[in-house]
């Protein structure tokens, strides 16, 4: 069938939106119309060349959620008209992360960027009219009014979900939150600093609350994205890590923070040593941000890492697993216990893709959504 989608055709490039070809789904697969995708940071690190891709053009947008349209032949435990929330990181189940109970390692990742089906590495489900092959973004491309995606990335949720607000679970709430809870696991009384107050560092945020702790201090340089973190429970807000510093420390009789972490919109290794700076001893640093994939680099002292048994941990979707920690986030929405509702800051047609990405850039936004 004919959808259309945001595409660029080259990096550094912009989202274009334009017709293209949709494959029917196979076994395995769904066929799903959109309904809502949110207009995560790193699509635009696509756009820029940050994130190299496998395939151009390349059809982005990775964090949605939409309604079953086709079920592929012989696909069990799926039906039109289910609901369902993209996880973009695909989870199959049987490899030795998915057994093991880290899914957010699962070995389909190795593919996110390729474009491709993750089981054929020659075969597309999206193309230009004159057949030209379309990647998708971690096999789902949820800036498309329909996609064809694998069981392996979808996660049914209930009929009454609203997907408009539920769409950010597949991306930066679970990224978020698990990078306070999971990544950093921080404890009741801690003193927390989030650097940089996005669609992640803002469910940093909620994560480090909902943990218990004492002290969460928000660092972003807009104004606008301090309050909102003070909206979602930060008990301080400032614009450096000098004063985000110098604040933990005053709270810990000179120790320095518990946990620190990086959700800068584009990390440099800069940002990790001022996180690793603000820690005590035998604290952590979560980095979550992510950047120019090939800079090597952090500018630490050595001897601190060694002698204060500092630790500095990644983290890929907050260490979640998807297929369990959806369900769990959307029941925390519903308990009132993860704010949702107030991470949209401004929704947008397809259309509007560019003006999204300038409001994300010009820090106008927590979180834009396109509705379909």
């Amino acid at each position: 069938m004919k959808t259309r989608g945001a595409i660029i055709r080259q990096a550094p490039g912009k989202y274009e939106v334009v017709d293209l070809e949709l494959d029917d789904p196979r076994q395995g697969e769904l066929r799903v119309k959109m309904v809502a995708s949110g207009m995560c940071h790193s699509d635009d690190h696509i756009a820029t060349g940050d994130m190299p891709v496998g395939t151009y053009p390349f059809a982005g947008g990775h964090e949605g959620g939409g309604i079953i349209d086709t079920v592929g032949p012989n696909t069990p435990g799926f039906s039109p008209g289910d609901k369902v929330v993209f996880s973009f990181l695909p989870g199959c189940g049987k490899c030795r992360w998915c057994a093991t109970g880290h899914s957010n390692m699962c070995d389909l990742g190795a593919l996110l960027l390729a474009g491709s089906r993750f089981t054929d590495p020659e075969s597309f489900r999206l193309h230009m009219e004159d057949g030209t092959p379309v990647g998708q973004m971690c096999g789902i491309s949820t800036f498309c009014e329909y996609t064809t995606v694998a069981v392996d990335s979808a996660v049914k949720v209930p009929e009454d979900t609203p997907l408009d607000k539920a769409c950010l679970l597949g991306c930066s709430v679970g990224t978020g939150w698990g990078s306070a809870v999971n990544a950093g696991k921080v404890r009741p009384g801690d003193t927390v600093v989030v650097q940089g107050i996005g669609g992640i560092g803002a469910n940093a945020v909620q994560g480090a609350v909902h943990a218990g702790a004492v002290n969460v201090i928000a660092v972003d340089p807009v104004a606008f994205k301090r309050e909102m973190a003070q909206s979602l429970g930060a008990t301080h807000a400032v614009q450096s890590m000098g004063e985000a510093t110098e604040l933990a420390q005053s709270f810990t009789n000179g120790q320095g923070a518990d946990v620190a972490i990086v959700t800068v919109g584009v990390i440099k290794g800069e940002h990790v040593a001022e996180a690793f700076g603000a820690i005590r001893k035998m604290g952590t640093v979560v980095v979550t941000a992510l950047g120019d994939l090939t800079e090597v680099g952090i500018p630490i002292p050595i001897g601190e890492l060694t002698l204060f048994e500092k630790k500095i941990q990644g983290a890929m979707f907050g260490m979640s697993n998807p297929s369990s920690d959806i369900p769990r986030m959307l029941d925390l929405y519903r308990a009132g216990h993860l704010k949702l509702d107030e991470l949209v800051t401004n929704e947008y047609s397809l259309d509007e893709i560019g003006r999204g990405y300038e409001d994300m850039h010009t820090g106008k936004n927590i979180r834009g959504v396109i509705r379909y």
